[in-house]
């Protein structure tokens, strides 16, 4: 009895690890460009930029925020990687889409 309970135990939790191990939904394209106004929001701590457009918003990653921190308050034209990811809450609704730009090069400043 307990090989078995120890069996199905470990085979349960590596069957769970594995399927984590595959991530989340993410979609990547080659190349977006974005126009919109470059926006600082969060707390000091966790701050982020965001280049809001008329429809989407797009997160610039940690590493290429300082190209777009001085442009704050302004409409910019980039061009960069873009990748999607589908949220979704812990109860397993979701809970929308993240759009992050990485290689963020700045086209036009408006």
């Amino acid at each position: 009895m307990n090989k078995k309970f120890f069996f199905l135990l470990s085979l349960l939790l590596l069957t769970s690890f594995t399927l984590f191990a595959f991530g989340s939904k993410e979609k990547d394209s080659p190349v977006a460009q974005v126009t919109g106004v470059v926006r600082l929001v969060g707390t000091s701590l966790f701050s982020e930029i965001v280049i809001s457009g008329p429809d989407h918003e797009w997160y610039i990653t940690k590493d290429e925020q300082h190209k777009l921190h001085d442009l704050q308050h302004r409409t910019v034209t980039v061009e960069g990687n873009e990748t999607i990811t589908e949220l979704t809450f812990a109860n397993g609704l979701p809970a929308g889409i993240r759009r992050e730009l990485k290689n963020v090069k700045i086209i036009k400043i408006h």
